[in-house]
């Protein structure tokens, strides 16, 4: 058992940083140093891949009314998110200038194809802008600012160089780069101007967690968290917490 937050971190070969989760079900900012989890200084969200799997269904549902008479299969509508939805850099500006729009098409299946337009950029947004889907909770960004704030002063500056980005959420072209910019935007405005974070976000980053968790399990101080048969026979169940904790 290992906080995925953790094996995030160490699949980049970084022990000290803020892991910056944004997933199919939830998204965490989680500070790290040394290896240590900052639990007061964690924030979740719970607007995440699939929340936004079911907002792009009802932005297409918006723009072709004929698809409410339709089964709109759930893996089309992750396929479709996956290979035309991106992060807009300029939202306001890109949602209120149609020669920003970037068409593409898609088939749906059952027959069904679809031309996306604006919904290609307003499909992630919830990440960034909840408030979209109704929820006062802020945004990522301001979840990894908060994370950095929480931390005592003397680790800010450390943790703050290596922002590490895990999770398929964070695979949409753009999201790197809005992440950087508004994380950079709120420490100048709130006062931590000398903070400069620097996002680690490798292309393998959708499956960081695994990675992570494949070298912690060969280090050699890992094994002796292992936890036999012989011995769950001999302590029962609170070996369980003696191991892990």
């Amino acid at each position: 058992m290992a906080s995925t937050a953790l094996l995030a971190l160490c699949s980049t070969g970084a022990f000290s940083g803020l892991a910056v989760e944004a997933g199919a079900g939830v998204c965490h900012a989680t500070p790290i140093y040394a290896g240590h989890l900052w639990q007061k200084a964690t924030f979740r969200m719970d607007v995440a891949g699939t929340t936004l799997s079911r907002y792009l269904r009802d932005l297409l549902v918006a723009a072709y009314p004929d698809l409410l008479q339709q089964t709109l299969p759930r893996k089309a509508i992750t396929q479709l998110k996956k290979r035309c939805c991106y992060v807009s850099l300029d939202f306001e500006g890109d949602l209120h200038n149609p020669a920003r729009h970037h068409r593409a098409s898609f088939h749906l299946g059952n027959r069904c194809s679809v031309c996306l337009s604006s919904e290609r950029f307003r499909c992630p947004e919830p990440i960034f802008r909840p408030g979209l889907l109704g929820q006062s909770e802020p945004g990522l960004p301001t979840l990894a600012f908060q994370a950095l704030q929480r931390v005592p002063a003397t680790l800010r500056t450390r943790l703050a160089d290596t922002v590490v980005l895990a999770g398929g959420s964070t695979l949409f072209p753009g999201f790197t780069e809005r992440l950087e910019m508004e994380l950079e935007a709120q420490c100048q405005r709130l006062g931590y101007g000398a903070l400069q974070p620097r996002l680690v976000a490798k292309p393998g980053r959708g499956t960081a967690v695994w990675t992570g968790g494949s070298m912690v399990a060969s280090l050699h101080t890992f094994q002796r968290s292992w936890m036999t048969r012989a011995l769950y026979q001999e302590y029962g169940s609170r070996l369980v917490h003696e191991v892990f904790n």
